[in-house]
């Protein structure tokens, strides 16, 4: 039964999950939720996991419930179930690219699919930042108390973090190991 709900799950995450990794994240948080296949702590674990471990995100993702889920069974049936909508798309797209190619109304669900994109995207900034304790979570008591709950030390280490990756050429790596640096840093003198 559970290999059925990891397929369901992941099978319409696949199809649905538009704009990539960080644009899936809040639909594979909602799927999980409803079947109580893991908690929010290990789902924080999974979106760090999946950032550090090589390849798309959700596939990372998807993989990591499977095997919380139901161990290498699990992790199998859940990563060929996200990939498996994108194989079939692929498929029908190239069988059908000239002849759609220049379509209007083809060209208007993009635009439509592009802001839902952002969307999608900011949804996954606001849960990671309350998932890491940087933003406030859902229901405080009111804007100040909102803003008093804002882990400032997290907040100094996210923009310089951004700063340097918008004003050099350091990498992914480098700027992660240089935060965790930070982080270890900002521990140590609290």
């Amino acid at each position: 039964m559970i290999y059925l709900q990891l397929f369901y799950i992941f099978f319409k995450v696949g199809i649905f999950g538009f704009g990539g990794g960080y644009a899936i994240l809040p639909m594979i948080y909602q799927e999980i939720q409803t079947f109580g296949i893991i908690t929010p702590e290990d789902f924080s674990n999974l979106v760090a996991l999946s950032q550090v471990t090589p390849g798309p995100i959700a596939i990372n993702a998807a993989t990591y419930v499977g095997y919380k889920a139901a161990g290498v069974g699990g992790a199998a049936m859940a990563t060929f179930a996200v990939s498996l909508p994108s194989f079939i798309l692929i498929v029908m797209v190239l069988a059908f690219m000239r002849k759609f190619k220049d379509s209007a109304v083809i060209q208007n669900i993009l635009k439509g699919i592009r802001p839902a994109t952002i969307g999608l995207i900011a949804a996954a900034f606001v849960f990671l930042g309350q998932a890491a304790d940087v933003l406030p979570k859902s229901g405080s008591s009111g804007f100040a108390d909102s803003l008093a709950s804002i882990n400032t030390h997290a907040v100094i280490i996210f923009a310089v973090i951004f700063a340097l990756m918008r004003l050099t050429k350091l990498g992914a790596i480098t700027l992660t190991l240089i935060g965790a640096g930070l982080g270890l840093l900002v521990g140590m003198l609290l």
